[in-house]
């Protein structure tokens, strides 16, 4: 591939060597940042009340997901146990773009969650995990007198 010395965008070849650097160094994603890849892929958000993560791991048995909070960090761990093999020793399995195995995601929280706030909830291959914020960090309308 042949890439000219002087990039007619200078926004789009920064944005390449973002790209790059991100998935070379695999940088853990924060609650504000981006990441691509890894198992399982993630979804980050907040609202006023909580901080939302969703990871998206179908065929994992719920007993073999831990999810734990130490000190503003998340963790999500677990197995996906591997697919069954073909049943006929003549088959022949020519791509396989399954996950299978050990995985680990790791999320930096913001400073104001309340760590006896945690819920987590897996359905339909979805994992809910609902980390509430300080009652001191709501927001609050406040009456002028």
């Amino acid at each position: 591939m042949y890439r000219s010395l002087f990039p007619r965008d200078l926004f789009a070849e920064m944005d390449r060597l973002t790209r790059d650097m991100h998935s070379a160094f695999d940088v853990t994603p924060a609650i504000r940042g981006f990441a691509r890849g890894g198992f399982p892929a993630l979804n980050v958000g907040n609202t006023a009340a909580a901080v939302e993560v969703y990871a998206f791991a179908p065929g994992i048995d719920p007993a073999k997901v831990e999810v734990h909070l130490d000190r503003g960090v998340l963790t999500i761990s677990g197995e996906r146990a591997r697919a069954a093999a073909p049943a006929d020793e003549k088959s022949t399995l020519h791509v396989n773009e399954r996950f299978d195995g050990r995985f680990r995601r790791v999320i930096s929280l913001p400073d104001d969650i309340d760590p006896n706030g945690v819920s987590a909830d897996y359905r339909d291959g979805v994992l809910h995990v609902s980390i509430k914020r300080r009652e001191s960090a709501q927001p609050r309308r406040i009456e002028v007198q």
